[in-house]
């Protein structure tokens, strides 16, 4: 039975608090999070306890470092996550950019003193109308390489101001009906379900063309990038995640939801996995990982036609013994 905490009215409203949050210049929005709400971000901010932490840690330095800030979102999404044997958590998702003008220093990074884009994905969990949870992921690789200090070589993938829907309405849209959302999620868990099918030889035992259309997007973090098709998604993305960790699991999911033709996923972390092979120019190491992911999918005609995916790959990278942050850095100060 839906709630009033459930209504377009409420949610656009909270999506306005976080809005206010970030971009206002006398912040006022921080009242929608609770004293001790858990705020999981991307390394190397990792956890954060309660408002104080979210304005201090997050808010005031991305204001300091980028004039004109301005939080472009491209989904916006609400719905039910059951954990099992738990009773329903109500989730909001949204996903887009940051943009301004890099001004001043960032977790370090020295301004460029152009206009940047940083990617951002947010989970909040919503508990008699306050934040009591929350995950983040800002794609810092994307952003570091926009100030010429990249944490990796070129990628596989098309590396980009990664764009919102094309059927533009991923904004708390019209009212979806309750068989349309069903089904969205339906396709993505049946579409999970065939990729952990791999049968260690070949692509094609997932049957991934039942799932995707021909014309699909896909939309990774900055050091994989985007890509067109199936087979798109397989040269940039697949191939290269499964031969490198061809036993991953996935799992311990924090939110899986749909609303309408959207459905989205977080888990923290979302995949365990042994690095057995290169990835993204790091050779194996053998070592145990866990990945912090963000998955966001739009349904069209009955197959997934976009996918947008952040992987907090600076914490993927800190577990082969690597601090991307710090190499980077250190690169740019020694050209």
């Amino acid at each position: 039975m839906k709630t009033q905490s459930d209504s377009p009215t409420t949610q656009l409203h909270f999506l306005a608090q976080i809005h206010q949050a970030f971009c206002a210049e006398r912040v006022t929005g921080l009242d929608c999070f609770r004293d001790d709400a858990v705020i999981d971000c991307f390394h190397p901010l990792n956890e954060q306890i309660g408002r104080e932490a979210f304005y201090e840690s997050l808010i005031l330095p991305l204001q300091a470092a980028f004039g004109g800030l301005r939080r472009k979102v491209d989904i916006a999404m609400a719905g039910d996550w059951s954990p099992r044997g738990e009773a329903p958590q109500r989730w909001l998702s949204m996903t887009g950019h940051f943009v301004g003008q890099h001004r001043d220093s960032f977790l370090g990074l020295p301004a460029s003193h152009r206009l940047s884009a940083l990617r951002f994905g947010e989970f909040y969990r919503l508990e008699h109308g306050v934040v009591t949870a929350a995950k983040l992921i800002w794609d810092l690789p994307g952003l570091f390489a926009q100030a010429g200090h990249p944490m990796f070589g070129p990628s596989n993938g098309r590396e980009w101001l990664t764009p919102g829907p094309m059927s533009h309405d991923g904004v708390l849209r019209r009212d979806p009906t309750p068989e349309q959302t069903a089904h969205s999620l339906q396709l993505v868990e049946a579409m999970i379900a065939g990729l952990m099918s791999y049968d260690g030889k070949t692509l094609e035992s997932m049957g991934m063309e039942r799932f995707w259309s021909k014309d699909m997007l896909w939309h990774g973090p900055w050091g994989i990038g985007s890509s067109s098709g199936l087979k798109g998604f397989q040269d940039v993305h697949q191939r290269p995640f499964l031969a490198a960790f061809p036993d991953r699991k996935g799992g311990h999911h924090s939110a899986r939801f749909a609303d309408g033709p959207y459905v989205c996923s977080t888990g923290w972390p979302s995949i365990r996995a042994t690095q057995l092979g290169d990835y993204l120019g790091h050779p194996a190491t053998g070592r145990s990982i866990t990945m912090r992911v963000m998955d966001w999918w739009r349904v069209e005609h009955g197959r997934l036609s976009e996918n947008w995916v952040f992987i907090d790959l600076p914490h993927l990278f800190l577990q082969f013994g690597r601090d991307l942050l710090h190499e980077a850095l250190e690169a740019g100060r020694s050209r």
